[in-house]
């Protein structure tokens, strides 16, 4: 188990981080916005978690003949989203340490230019720019931003592996073939 674990979870890992370091450079250039940018991060996300599933799939076929209990399926695919949330969340350090600053402010900047453009007061303009000051200030602390970094991956894991866990606990569902 721990062998299926550790070879998806890092093969899963390096293709969040991979996407998170491929595209975080995007914004600078104007290909990503904030608008469509969590679309593509956590359509990656969900593309790299599909590992959950195939992990699930080789620990039951492979090692327990066919059969894993909802229990260990699910523990097997948050041991495989811990890690690929972590190789995430260092992948985001990376990139924060690389334009953290600029990101900050292109980010703030959009969100204060969205409430602009829906006609919000002065007053409710400046309450943002405050909070949204009182986040970043927050967000320099490098252990509460790799804590919010896992969080933002972690609960799609969850629900893959929720999904997975009691997809592949039915032996007839998607059965290892014994034909050539």
């Amino acid at each position: 188990m721990k062998k299926i674990v550790i070879t998806y979870g890092v093969i899963s890992g390096l293709i969040t981080g991979g996407l998170m370091l491929a595209t975080m450079p995007l914004y600078e250039t104007g290909t990503l916005n904030f608008d469509n940018g969590a679309l593509v991060g956590y359509t990656g996300m969900v593309i790299a978690l599909s590992l959950v599933f195939f992990g699930i799939k080789s620990f039951r076929d492979n090692q327990v003949g066919g059969s894993v209990s909802f229990g260990r399926g699910f523990l097997i695919g948050m041991s495989i989203t811990l890690i690929a949330s972590v190789f995430y969340a260092l992948a985001w350090e990376i990139s924060y340490a690389k334009m953290g600053e600029r990101f900050v402010q292109q980010w703030t900047n959009h969100e204060l230019e969205k409430l602009q453009g829906a006609g919000a007061t002065e007053a409710t303009i400046q309450k943002a720019r405050d909070e949204w000051k009182d986040f970043w200030e927050m967000y320099k602390n490098p252990l509460i931003r790799f804590g919010m970094t896992l969080f933002e991956i972690f609960p799609v894991g969850l629900i893959i592996s929720l999904l997975s866990a009691a997809l592949l606990r039915k032996k007839d569902f998607l059965p290892v073939s014994s034909n050539p």
